[in-house]
């Protein structure tokens, strides 16, 4: 296929399947991923869920590595910036952020809402497809050694 083709990709792919004779569920398959038609078999639901998990990783919309380590990198320095923070991992090709605080300098009511501001400064200052999970984890751990 080349960009000669008018129509969106998905049914442009489903026109190809039938013309070379592939069944229809792979054709109604292409159709579906992008919900150009209703889904209407497991294939189609199959495909779309191939389609978002490659779209997920690194480079698969033609995005540079230099820019996608500067977004995961503005990730983290944005929840490394509030107090209490103890490490910060941006995950999942930038879908995911998880934040460590130290037990001592926040409280579980003040973890959840450092969440929530977290959520609202990326919002706020960054550009990026889908959603972006944050999570803050506290731990506290008890210790006591038997002499």
């Amino acid at each position: 296929m080349s960009h000669e083709v008018e129509g969106p990709h998905a049914l442009v792919g489903g026109d190809l399947a039938r013309r070379y004779k592939e069944p229809e569920a792979v054709a109604h398959a292409m159709e579906a991923h992008h919900n150009e038609v209703p889904m209407q078999t497991v294939e189609a639901v199959i495909v779309q869920a191939a389609d978002a998990l490659s779209g997920a990783r690194p480079g698969a919309r033609g995005e540079s590595l230099e820019h996608y380590t500067k977004r995961l990198r503005d990730l983290e320095d944005i929840a490394s910036r509030h107090a209490g923070v103890d490490k910060v991992y941006a995950m999942q090709a930038g879908r995911e952020i998880r934040v460590i605080v130290a037990p001592g300098a926040l409280s579980d009511d003040e973890a959840s809402l450092l969440s929530h501001q977290i959520a609202r400064e990326i919002e706020k200052e960054l550009e990026y497809p889908g959603q972006i999970k944050v999570t803050v984890i506290r731990e506290s751990r008890a210790v006591d050694y038997a002499k």
